[in-house]
């Protein structure tokens, strides 16, 4: 496979939308399941954006390409930082490293996110309590 077509496996011409998500949800090492859960959707809902039935809001999007360690732009049109096409060489100790790194990105994200409730909930418990 050459450069140019090793840069262009994931593009609209040679893939869908699904397909790079499918592509670079394997590639960060999450089962539908994980990142259902991850994005606090339903499986069902990855399952129909992986076989292009529908497509993620724009929140979700955002949310997803920062997990799944990809840019929004690649995710819709293939362009810019994704995942490497299926026959690049990839040294072993540097995908374990990046699929580690990208899970541990998910896992602050989240996190991240249940501090965000958690402040909004204790702030509205503040104001009850001042009344």
């Amino acid at each position: 496979m050459t450069n140019t077509q090793a840069a262009n496996w994931y593009s609209d011409d040679s893939a869908t939308f699904g397909d790079r998500v499918a592509a670079a949800r394997e590639g960060a090492g999450f089962s539908q399941e994980d990142l259902a859960h991850r994005l606090g959707t339903k499986l069902v809902t990855i399952q129909n954006w992986e076989n292009d039935v529908s497509e993620p809001r724009a929140n979700k999007l955002q949310m997803m390409s920062g997990m799944l360690n990809v840019s929004m732009r690649w995710l819709l049109t293939g362009m810019g930082e994704g995942v490497e096409s299926p026959d690049a060489p990839a040294n072993g100790d540097l995908k374990d490293a990046l699929v580690e790194l990208a899970r541990m990105r998910a896992q602050a994200l989240a996190l991240s996110q249940d501090i965000g409730h958690l402040e909004k909930r204790l702030r509205g418990l503040a104001k009850d309590n001042a009344r």
